[in-house]
């Protein structure tokens, strides 16, 4: 199973953050992130959407890690400092996917890590939507499964349509692979 380390860009969106929890959930990968990363996406949040309710965010971010055993990356801060990104801020995502020894590191910023970069380290860039797109050509099933498990979260009216209508702002390709399986099979 691919360890995949989340930058914090893809657990901002409420939606693709779901989407990749429940990917680790159901074994299809061995999602990682760091404090430091979260730290960062619950920031933004407070900052972009002060409708959220603080105990809720706060909520949501104790759930994220307990969904996953093992999931926070600890001790990779010492390699930091050994490694060199276009923007240096990023450097401590490397750093912990190194030292998970992660294949993957799944983020909508690929400019700021270049396959030049990782590839001394065994690690490559991946966005969401072609992550998740492999993840569906390997486990065709699986993403509609697990839009299907969103959707009954919402609400007993929500169809797993109104979930992929909502991945598609961050992964479009995977959410029409998915409407196209769930077609196909019901």
């Amino acid at each position: 199973m691919q360890v995949v380390v989340y930058d914090a860009n893809v657990l901002y969106p409420s939606t693709l953050r779901d989407v990749l929890i429940r990917v680790g959930i159901a074994r299809l990968a061995y999602p990682k992130w760091t404090d430091r990363i979260l730290d960062e996406v619950f920031r933004n949040l407070r900052t972009n959407r002060p409708d959220l309710d603080p105990a809720r965010l706060d909520r949501t971010r104790h759930l994220m890690n307990d969904a996953i055993r093992d999931v926070t990356v600890a001790g990779y801060e010492h390699l930091i400092d050994q490694l060199d990104l276009p923007d240096a801020d990023d450097r401590h995502v490397l750093a912990a996917a190194v030292h998970a020894e992660a294949q993957v590191i799944v983020t909508r910023n690929l400019r700021d890590f270049p396959d030049d970069r990782l590839t001394a380290w065994d690690v490559t860039a991946q966005h969401p939507d072609d992550f998740l797109t492999g993840l569906h050509q390997d486990h065709p099933d699986a993403l509609g499964r697990i839009a299907a498990a969103i959707a009954h979260a919402w609400s007993n009216d929500a169809k797993p349509g109104d979930v992929l209508d909502s991945l598609a702002i961050d992964a479009p390709n995977t959410s029409a692979l998915v409407r196209q399986t769930l077609g196909h099979h019901g």
